[in-house]
């Protein structure tokens, strides 16, 4: 356990970093970014699905999407036969946000293996 437990610290690390690299190139945090693209591989989403896809409470799920939805990159709708179902899409700023993502550099962190 002691092995897995310290990788699973190392792999921690790494994400804390490529999420500050992140937040500072381009002004989202990881999960602000997971659901840009889960809106690009998806034109529609509920916010239900946006937070299993990202592994949130419905709670923070909700936080997610308006921190987004208050930067401009996504626009809700709301469900035609029940107005309390909500959907989400990227608006022409959320979709060029996205492109600038996928076509960047920033670098994924090697995890460093120790041996034990």
């Amino acid at each position: 356990m002691d092995k897995e437990l310290c990788r699973i610290r190392d792999v921690a690390r790494a994400v804390a970093h490529f999420e500050q690299n992140l937040q500072a190139e381009f002004g989202l945090n990881l999960n602000e970014a997971m659901l840009l693209c889960s809106l690009f591989e998806q034109e529609i989403r509920s916010s239900g699905e946006i937070g299993q896809l990202l592994g949130l409470t419905s709670s923070n799920a909700s936080k997610v999407i308006c921190s987004v939805e208050n930067k401009g990159f996504i626009k809700r709708s709301y469900g035609r036969n029940d107005k309390r179902q909500m959907y989400f899409s990227l608006t022409a700023k959320g979709s060029e946000k996205i492109k600038q993502l996928r076509s960047s550099d920033i670098l994924i962190p090697d995890v460093e293996v120790r041996s034990f």
